[in-house]
């Protein structure tokens, strides 16, 4: 049976990988990448492992793109395209903080709209989102990257509910901390703010990303389990042995005070002084 799936973001990362073993798996594959650079590099790799691919540019933030695609007939989407902007809330300069927004937030949903409408019609379909943890809590440094993500969630939750009777499937998948070099990208978005350090609060020439980082291996193994259907949970958190503490951070959230230890430092902010980038799970 012929399945095809759109996997957004496909030019690195989870998604890159996400889409070359689907295509092992016998899946067609569209996978759009946002840079036309992108495109050889990874039909360079597919040719490499013996699969097939149809890469595509494809930038959610642009009208014409999502054009392109709107209108396809595809078994299930894959929203993975993200970008991460790390700083303190303070310091994050307007049109950073805007488009952390425009390409995790809105053009995802635009570019789902006219395929989750077609689904509907079809009484057929999957979407996924490629959501994070820091869609469920929030750390230092993360605010404008985690907030997006809570608004995926929502955006995943309200859709899922309202799709249900069309017979369209909505998951989430919530990586944690994971070594695709994305995480310390986050950390190092400051160098693009064109302003002066000492405008900052903070000094980020001296913090990284506070935790040490996984193999991606779990992750693409679970949202291949989600897409094929043999993974039939909403929400679908990487590495599990961080699911209990990510329900006790969520839950202290009722009973912390607005007040407690003002004047001392956060714990995690004190790691991203001490962590080295890429730094990953002791073994």
């Amino acid at each position: 049976m012929s399945r095809t799936i759109l996997v957004t973001g496909a030019g690195t990362g989870f998604g890159r990988e996400i889409a070359l073993r689907l295509a092992a798996r016998q899946w067609t594959v569209i996978a759009g990448v946002e840079i036309p650079s992108q495109i050889f590099q990874l039909e360079h790799e597919a040719e490499q492992r013996g699969v097939a691919l149809q890469v595509e540019k494809l930038d959610v933030t642009s009208a014409a793109d999502r054009a392109r695609f709107s209108m396809l007939d595809v078994d299930v989407i894959l929203n993975n395209a993200g970008i991460g902007e790390g700083g303190s809330m303070v310091d994050i300069p307007e049109e950073h903080l805007r488009r952390q927004f425009e390409v995790n937030v809105i053009g995802p949903v635009l570019l789902t709209q006219g395929i989750a409408k077609r689904m509907a019609t079809r009484r057929a379909g999957k979407i996924v989102f490629m959501s994070s943890c820091a869609g469920l809590t929030s750390d230092p440094f993360t605010g404008a990257y985690s907030a997006s993500k809570h608004a995926i969630e929502a955006i995943a939750e309200a859709l899922g509910k309202e799709l249900q009777e069309f017979g369209v499937a909505v998951a989430t998948v919530n990586p944690g901390p994971f070594l695709t070099g994305f995480n310390d990208r986050i950390f190092d978005s400051w160098k693009s703010w064109g302003k002066s350090q000492s405008d900052n609060l903070f000094d980020y020439e001296h913090i990284a990303y506070p935790y040490k980082q996984f193999d991606i291996k779990p992750v693409v193994d679970t949202t291949i389990g989600v897409i094929e259907g043999t993974i039939d949970t909403y929400r679908n958190v990487e590495p599990k042995q961080n699911i209990e503490m990510q329900r006790k951070e969520m839950d202290a959230a009722w009973t912390r005070k607005s007040s407690e230890n003002l004047g001392k430092r956060f714990p995690l902010v004190e790691t991203t002084y001490e962590m080295r980038p890429g730094t990953p799970v002791d073994k």
